[in-house]
């Protein structure tokens, strides 16, 4: 009952609700004197046909006949008692059967249950939440991005305007709060001051005017955006972003950086300290069809080869992984290191590398960054577009549709040494990565996926390398969030630092076997505040050794379950 009341008089300290209240009370009234008006008649007719009844007995009849039960003990013998049950049945219908029930829902339930609603959804995050991370949008990217937040114990909590949509959200298990994107009390609500970091992911007009009302109540907050068009960019940094990015530009730039047809160098993916992480293909190197034992890297140029991508699917590798035509070595050391490797392996395949061009499929924002992005290698390249008012006075677009054999044939398919398939569709990007692997089993097939579930099916579809777009923005965002302990790397792969139980300590890398264990390769070694790059596995580790690993979540966890503080 406390409820119930608590409930009421939420539901009459709003004036439109009170409002409400009052016109359905109107109601309540109109509805008593028909029936007493019906009631006075029941008895003046009762008499003219010589039958008396009681004042009760009146209202009983005038009540069953309008609510349409119609009991049948008490009738009328004359047409005009008849006629007059008539009059009040259908009267009784409109007012009982179809206004009351209209006026209920409309000025009493449906307030009350926006109350209820109102009251599951929260308006703000509790006095004691600190270091946490605010979304002001909610789609697959922040999804992705959530589960990360999850994963590594960040605190985060999504802003939504809509509350049927916050309620979905909020049914899921997601935390979320309802308030307006444009209000500067929504932002103090939800304690932007003691936040870590605002996301921003809407679209460039509305993310303009969220960065300009939070910078009225904090100029510290770190606020990351993304711009769609080139203009946004100028406009978000002036309005406030500490970071904007054109995550479609940073998309096409990694899938161009994985072309086989270009240039066989290191590109460096990754930072941490002075450790370099970097990505280079093995294709027509002298490292390809040698095992790692045989190819003697660490002795020749100090870099450490701590990962694999062989047809899309991330290795750790061992003495005896053999290096493939098809695959992309994943390389740690300092700039030095890196750079002997490009002086001795990496630029000896240039003078062999196909003339053909790349092909790219699609040319929206992303297929157009990454013909730039092989514009500035020296790369030619075809993009195949449907749309013929893109890109048609540029010599590199070739109009028509990607599933046209004739087309792609124009494009150069036969010839190129990769294809990049760049369109927002995935559906359209599977049904095209099989149809080019059917036509060229031999060349490399580079997809983008949207949704992160699409990126398994890619692979099977017969895509080398797949990038999400999801995975790309939350990795981005990940390295802002935490960049002194962890580096995240496309495809799910992290760079972390930790410190050994004690138990291990003055024990070797070989003793620990860490990487047979866990999944996680050992590629450099903090000490005295000197990071040792590709440590020897033989060297003995100190109580204050700080160790930089490279693996995916999965193994990060291992490692952290049997090795960490």
């Amino acid at each position: 009952m406390k409820f119930i009341f608590s409930q009421l008089a939420t539901l009459l300290q709003e004036n439109t609700r009170r409002a409400n209240t009052r016109l359905l009370l109107k109601f309540f009234f109109l509805l008593f004197l028909f029936i007493s008006f019906y009631s006075i008649l029941f008895h003046l007719l009762m008499l003219y046909e010589g039958q008396q009844y009681s004042w009760i007995t009146g209202f009983y009849w005038t009540l069953t006949v309008m609510s349409t039960l119609g009991f049948g003990d008490i009738t009328f013998h004359s047409d005009i008692g008849r006629f007059f049950s008539v009059i009040v049945l259908i009267n009784g219908i409109v007012l009982l059967l179809i206004i009351l029930p209209f006026t209920f829902i409309q000025f009493f339930y449906a307030p009350w249950l926006e109350a209820q609603n109102k009251a599951r959804a929260p308006r703000g995050v509790p006095d004691t939440v600190s270091g946490h991370v605010i979304l002001t949008y909610f789609d697959n990217v922040a999804a992705n991005m959530i589960e990360r937040f999850v994963q590594y114990g960040i605190p985060y909590v999504v802003l939504i305007q809509n509350l049927q949509h916050a309620l979905e959200l909020h049914d899921l298990g997601y935390d979320i709060v309802v308030g307006d994107l444009d209000s500067p009390d929504t932002y103090r609500k939800l304690r932007v001051n003691h936040a870590t970091m605002v996301v921003v992911l809407n679209s460039d007009i509305t993310s303009t005017n969220i960065v300009f009302t939070i910078r009225e109540i904090s100029n510290k907050i770190k606020i990351i955006s993304n711009a769609d068009m080139e203009n946004s960019v100028d406009i978000l940094e002036l309005a406030g972003s500490t970071h904007v990015f054109q995550f479609t530009r940073l998309l096409g730039n990694a899938l161009a950086r994985r072309v086989l047809g270009g240039s066989m160098t290191a590109n460096i993916i990754g930072r941490f300290d002075e450790l370099l992480i970097a990505e280079a293909p093995a294709m027509r190197t002298p490292l390809q069809g040698k095992t790692l034992a045989e190819s003697n890297l660490r002795q020749i140029t100090g870099v450490n080869i701590v990962g694999i991508w062989e047809r899309g699917l991330f290795q750790t590798p061992t003495a005896d992984t053999q290096i493939g035509e098809s695959s992309v070595l994943l390389l740690a050391g300092n700039e030095e290191q890196l750079d002997n490797y490009d002086r001795l392996i990496g630029r000896l395949g240039y003078g062999e590398m196909s003339k053909a061009p790349v092909v790219i499929l699609g040319g929206g924002r992303v297929g157009q960054a990454v013909g730039e992005d092989l514009k500035k290698r020296d790369v030619d390249y075809r993009i195949v577009e449907k749309n013929i008012g893109i890109g048609l006075k540029d010599k590199h677009f070739i109009h028509g549709d990607a599933s046209d054999l004739n087309t792609l044939i124009k494009a150069g398919i036969n010839d190129t040494p990769s294809i990049i398939i760049t369109t927002h569709n995935d559906d359209l990007n599977i049904y095209l990565t099989i149809y080019c692997r059917r036509l060229r089993p031999d060349s490399q097939i580079i997809s983008r996926a949207s949704l992160d579930r699409n990126v398994n099916t890619l692979h099977r579809a017969g895509a080398n390398l797949v990038l999400s777009y999801s995975s790309l923005c939350t990795t981005t965002t990940m390295n802002l969030l935490k960049p002194e302990n962890i580096v995240m790397l496309s495809e799910g792969l992290n760079v972390f630092r930790n410190h050994l139980n004690h138990e291990f300590v003055n024990k070797s890398l070989v003793e620990l076997k860490i990487r047979e264990n866990t999944g996680c390769s050992v590629i450099a070694v903090k000490r005295n505040n000197k990071v040792l790059v590709n440590p020897d596995p033989t060297m003995r580790l100190k109580k204050s050794d700080e160790l930089i690993l490279i693996g995916s979540g999965k193994a990060e966890k291992n490692f952290c379950k049997r090795f960490a503080v």
